[in-house]
């Protein structure tokens, strides 16, 4: 299926469907010593809602990003489960070249949902990869973190995977768009994006203060084009092309997994959650014992109260339907000069949340160490 679709949406002129931007950041250019997995989800299927799903039948418990079509939640699409191993990807185009059958494919959030459930290091998910049928039935960039404060991509095919281990690289950080740098040479998506990503995080890679609102406000807020080097974000203009931006029309979350400290409780994992286009949408933490009720597929179809919040917000931003339209958005809408934008008014709220996040994490590690 995601052959097909690729191949009428370039046949069409259209965005890449099912393409995200990603990072795993090293502890040591974190402000608090914690490592952090960032994606910034781009799919056509705009309704998201992220549930817990109670441990069972020797399986870990785990919390992550569902659609709301998946009715038996079979495909998770970024999560973290009670032991603080975390997973997401990014869909990879530059891979596979065999004849799986489509029937065969897309099984990336399947696999996902199977790591949350059984693996609890970065290891236990290299040898799940290694124990799964062939062919896996997959092509993507599969991001993860553990307790422990390892991270690594592993770039998966069908038939093979090549690993890439957080440990090794000088920087302290890894970042993934829409293609692998195991696969095939100039083909793919995301080479702008990823440009986007690495001018926009270089600051803050040089102070080593790199923090989950850095990548759900800033980055996924972002209106930048390397390739153009401009940022229209405070430009003035009311209307842009929506091309080659981290936030995309088809962007329907930023979140990023805390881990934690080597030592520390993994229950203290947390995953800092903007549902719904990013820069129209409210940051909400989320704990392994705490999925806030608004963030939940408890809606008609299984949408979820935030998610359908935030699309009848971005509508106001995509409002031009005849055409071409859906490729114009208004800047104006997000970002004025008096300060009062969609976007502007959610960064300060969301600066509130985190502030709040981070009291109520101190009050949880409080109230486990005097457990101990």
């Amino acid at each position: 299926m995601k052959r097909i679709i690729v191949a009428l949406l370039l046949v069409a002129g259209f965005l890449v469907a099912d393409a995200c931007t990603s990072a795993i950041v090293s502890g040591k250019l974190t402000r608090n010593g914690r490592p952090l997995l960032w994606k910034n989800r781009d799919t056509n299927d705009l309704n998201n809602r992220v549930e817990y799903i109670a441990a069972k039948n020797g399986c870990y418990a785990f919390v992550a990003l569902f659609d709301a079509r998946d009715a038996r939640d079979t495909a998770a699409w970024m999560g973290f489960n009670e032991k603080g191993f975390a997973i997401m990807n990014t869909a990879s185009y530059n891979l596979n070249a065999d004849n799986v059958p489509e029937s065969e494919m897309d099984r990336e959030g399947v696999v996902m949902r199977r790591a949350l459930e059984t693996c609890v290091t970065v290891d236990d998910f290299e040898s799940l990869l290694g124990r799964l049928e062939r062919p896996m039935g997959v092509e993507a960039n599969f991001g993860v973190i553990d307790a422990n404060g390892n991270g690594a991509y592993f770039e998966t095919g069908n038939y093979s995977y090549v690993k890439y281990d957080l440990k090794d690289e000088p920087s302290g950080i890894l970042t993934r768009t829409n293609y692998s740098y195991s696969g095939r040479q100039n083909e793919g998506f995301g080479y702008i994006r990823e440009q986007n990503e690495k001018a926009l995080l270089a600051p803050h890679i040089a102070q080593m203060d790199l923090t989950p609102s850095v990548f759900t406000e800033e980055i996924s807020r972002t209106f930048y084009n390397s390739l153009l080097n401009r940022d229209y974000t405070h430009s003035g203009q009311k209307w842009i092309v929506d091309q080659d931006f981290i936030p995309r029309r088809i962007s329907t979350a930023s979140i990023v997994v805390e881990g934690v400290l080597p030592g520390e409780n993994p229950s203290l994992t947390t995953m800092w959650t903007v549902l719904g286009y990013p820069p129209c949408a409210e940051m909400l933490p989320v704990w392994i014992d705490h999925v806030p009720a608004s963030l939940r597929g408890t809606g008609k179809n299984r949408h979820s109260e935030q998610c359908d919040k935030v699309l009848a917000r971005k509508a106001r931003v995509f409002s031009v339907k005849r055409g071409n339209g859906n490729h114009y958005l208004n800047l104006s809408l997000l970002y004025n000069s008096s300060g009062t934008g969609i976007c502007q008014e959610l960064i300060k709220q969301n600066e509130k949340a985190y502030e709040d996040g981070y009291k109520e994490l101190e009050r949880r590690r409080s109230l486990l160490q005097k457990k101990k």
